[in-house]
């Protein structure tokens, strides 16, 4: 497989080495395991003992289809705890393509000194940075496109993670170069920023390439995985209306989460819907579907372009248009867009912020629905005034300095888009991955809902717990592979994509040169949550912070009135592997 490439930032010196104990690891697989083996679980996120793993997964660089995801990992600045951040665009292919299987960034430079890291053919080297400090990341994409070239991909962090705040984001650019991508949960752009890296340039031409054990098996395995993505049912939903197909169903579900989650459902949903934005993009001359991501072949991505159809930003999805949207009672796209592209250029993850200006609007710091004061709010963020950097830090702070209990976050990291009291399997994953709130650890609302299929009562607890075991296994499974978790339910379709699953593995098989099972795959989620379980444990967690917050178990939801009714004890038990 790869090597790891060291980064020391104490030394500034960039050295090569065999992936020896972590040979056949990638994504996150590789990143929590080195996380888990080289940090000390109870130091400061910020300081030198800390590290920064960035880590293709093993299918990237390869021709598997929509294999361009990457893993970033650290102890996190915003929960204390061990954190895969996962993005998309062009840099994880890169990466993989020049032989590497994860970079390794570590130790602290001298104060005030800022770095570039460029990756070619012929390995790494670190150039200064400092004039690139305080630039935003599309000009400094700009800046960086014109000095390497436009087909390098770049990986950057904003004025947030400048700052170090706990909620700012590494962005990676897209296929059109644009650095709309974030690795955002849990404030990896903060680490990268305490090791004073402003960005990293990879330039693949020329590269090893990635080693196939069997390379005519694993182009034809490739080529049916890919069919039967594209021919999946749920592929083609994905590349009409995007991720933000979402808002209808949950909605009338009474999930989606209204102004810091005091509603279920929002009444200017219609407005913000995956139909209506199809609409808005296509008069307006942007693009309805697009690739944003290498080696994808759902293209599910989303062009939005203003009234003059100029560009605002190349990646909004479900969980941005929530969280600056029905969570702010904002249900105006266009100022949506434009909050989604102040985040993008600061580099602070949309779901967290959102939050953050949610708790805010609580605190009567600005009214639910002035989507201005939103717009106004985030600038502070941008300016790192002592607001904006309040903000940035997260809705925990946010909630801790405003005095407002009713903070809908887990470990210190804010939800996403799926109110748990309607939508229970959503809630234990968001109460017991080793993540903090994460939706994609453990995406179990399809179990929930008849109108996917559902066949788990939304407001009841049995089978909550399985399914979300079920699912964090093989999340963290896959995420390990470079695969886009929008393959996963093909994957696992043995009805509707009979080809898929059996593909799926021939196509591993091929690259290690032996067969590969599900039963494999298992095993080594298995072995991932584990290692992220015992981290947090040695960094202080206990069962305590496996809990939603308390007013969900008190306070009810409507319109269904319900709260989050999965007993302690139950939570518990997900991990009795």
């Amino acid at each position: 497989m790869g090597k790891l490439m060291r980064v020391n930032m104490s030394a500034l010196r960039v050295t090569t080495e065999d992936s020896g104990e972590y040979q056949g690891l990638g994504g996150r697989g590789l990143s929590s395991t080195i996380i888990a083996k080289e940090v000390p679980p109870a130091c400061d996120p910020l300081r030198g003992l800390n590290k920064l793993v960035i880590a293709p997964g093993v299918l990237s660089g390869t021709s598997a289809a929509n294999s361009g995801r990457l893993s970033v990992g650290c102890k996190s600045p915003l929960t204390g705890g061990i954190k895969e951040s996962n993005v998309g665009g062009n840099t994880s292919q890169k990466i993989a393509r020049l032989g590497f299987s994860g970079l390794v960034i570590e130790g602290l430079p001298e104060q005030g000194k800022w770095y570039i890291l460029h990756l070619t053919k012929e390995g790494g080297k670190l150039l200064p940075g400092n004039e690139y400090c305080g630039l935003k990341n599309y000009e400094l994409a700009k800046k960086l496109q014109s000095r390497f070239g436009e087909k390098a991909g770049i990986l950057s962090i904003g004025p947030a993670g400048e700052m170090k705040l706990a909620a700012a984001s590494v962005a990676s650019t897209d296929v059109d170069g644009f650095p709309c991508r974030h690795a955002a949960r849990g404030g990896p752009g903060a680490v990268m920023g305490s090791k004073g890296l402003k960005a990293i340039i990879v330039e693949d031409a020329g590269g090893a390439g990635v080693s196939i054990a069997n390379p005519e098996k694993f182009r034809e395995a490739a080529k049916k995985f890919a069919k039967a993505v594209v021919d999946y049912p749920f592929s083609g939903v994905l590349k009409t209306l995007g991720t933000n197909f979402l808002v209808a169903p949950i909605n009338a579900a009474g999930g989606y989460p209204t102004r810091n989650f005091l509603e279920g459902t929002f009444e200017g949903a219609d407005q913000v819907s995956g139909e209506y934005m199809q609409q808005v993009i296509a008069k307006r001359g942007g693009k309805p579907t697009h690739m944003g991501c290498s080696n994808c072949v759902i293209h599910c991505s989303k062009v939005y372009v203003d009234e003059k159809a100029q560009y605002i930003t190349g990646s909004f999805e479900y969980e941005t248009i929530w969280a600056l949207g029905a969570n702010l009672g904002v249900s105006d796209l266009d100022s949506i867009a434009w909050a989604d592209r102040l985040c993008d250029e600061y580099g602070i993850d949309t779901i967290e912020i959102g939050q953050s200006l949610g708790v805010a609007m609580e605190a009567g710091v600005k009214k639910f629905g002035d989507a201005k004061g939103a717009l106004e709010l985030l600038e502070e963020v941008g300016k790192g005034t002592a607001l904006g950097r309040i903000l940035g830090s997260g809705a925990w702070v946010t909630g801790k300095v405003f005095g407002i209990t009713r903070v809908p976050a887990v470990k210190r990291q804010g939800m996403a888009a799926y109110e748990p009291r309607a939508i229970h399997g959503i809630g234990v994953t968001y109460a017991t991955t080793p993540m903090g709130a994460d939706h994609t650890a453990g995406w179990t609302v399809g179990r929930n809902l008849a109108s996917m299929g559902g066949d788990l009562h939304p407001h009841k607890p049995e089978g909550q717990v399985d399914a979300s075991r079920e699912a964090q296994i093989t999340v963290a499974a896959m995420d390990s592979t470079g695969l886009c978790n929008f393959v996963n339910p093909a994957i696992g379709d043995t009805a509707g994509a009979p080809e898929a699953g059996p593909a799926f593995l021939e196509m591993m098989g091929a690259l290690h040169g032996s067969p590969v099972s599900l039963d494999d795959l298992k095993a080594l989620g298995v072995k991932i949550l584990k290692l992220e379980r015992e981290f947090n444990a040695q960094a202080g967690f206990t069962k305590e912070d496996d809990r939603l917050p308390e007013f969900m178990k008190q306070e009810k939801i409507p319109p269904h009135n319900v709260i989050f009714t999965v007993p302690d004890e139950e939570l518990d038990r997900l991990f009795n592997f």
